[in-house]
């Protein structure tokens, strides 16, 4: 097994479909699905999300990727995101990752990722 994470996610390609998934995921879940259910009517924003989204996370996983999208205090300042809503959040995508088949060691890599931003989002 390779130790680079975004290897293990599977590259751009395996981030992009499990970004989809999540994003997916998020439109079904009925904690959070109010936030993310308006994206649907908006597909040129939500493929950009989306695009800032795979981008951040190959480039946080160690991919040879460059994230040139807002940091993350700027892009949820207003948004006043709930701590439930973050713990939603998380669920769906350690679900979706799991659906993935990502090993337990990627699925933690992750989890360290998105508890190392939850200050930068909850609560601005």
């Amino acid at each position: 097994m390779t130790n680079i994470l975004f290897e293990r996610l599977g590259g751009t390609t395996g981030i992009k479909s499990i970004v989809d998934d999540v994003v997916e995921a998020h439109m079904y879940n009925q904690a959070i699905s109010a936030r993310f259910l308006p994206y649907k009517e908006q597909p040129e924003k939500l493929a950009i999300i989306k695009k800032h989204t795979v981008d951040f996370f190959s480039a946080g996983s160690g991919g040879p990727v460059t994230y040139s999208g807002r940091d993350m205090v700027t892009t949820h300042t207003g948004m006043n995101i709930s701590p439930a809503e973050y713990i939603n959040v998380v669920d769906d995508i350690l679900t979706v990752l799991s659906k993935h088949k990502i090993d337990d060691q990627s699925r933690n890599g992750v989890l360290a990722i998105l508890w190392s931003l939850k200050d930068m989002i909850i609560a601005r």
